[in-house]
């Protein structure tokens, strides 16, 4: 059995890098489109919007509605996104931990 600074020398390495890893989230890009590329939204992987691209075509008044559902889905798209990709990133930070099935960090 390990002693206890072992296991808190451990522990802060892993709060480190845990930090590391969610300020990278940061710098990681994901985009969400929508209507077969017509609507797309650029996002951080901790879904911090970065930008929005409309294509001229659907900037007409009557389709104001199909606008805005389009927009709603490619900002849904980069969230998922977002989501796959934080996820990945603390998978490397804690591939190496002993944790139970279904045990999340941080805490």
């Amino acid at each position: 059995m390990k002693d206890l600074n072992d296991i808190l020398g451990m522990a802060s390495r892993v709060q480190e890098e845990m930090q590391k890893a969610q300020a990278e989230l940061d710098n990681i890009e994901v985009q969400g489109v929508a209507g077969g590329g017509l609507v797309t939204v650029r996002a951080s992987a901790k879904g911090r919007i970065l930008g929005l691209a409309i294509d001229d075509s659907l900037i007409v008044p009557a389709d104001k509605g199909m606008l805005e559902d389009l927009i709603v889905a490619a900002f849904n798209d980069a969230r998922t996104k977002a989501d796959e990709a934080a996820n990945a990133q603390m998978s490397k930070v804690t591939s190496g931990l002993p944790l139970p099935p279904g045990f999340k960090l941080p805490f």
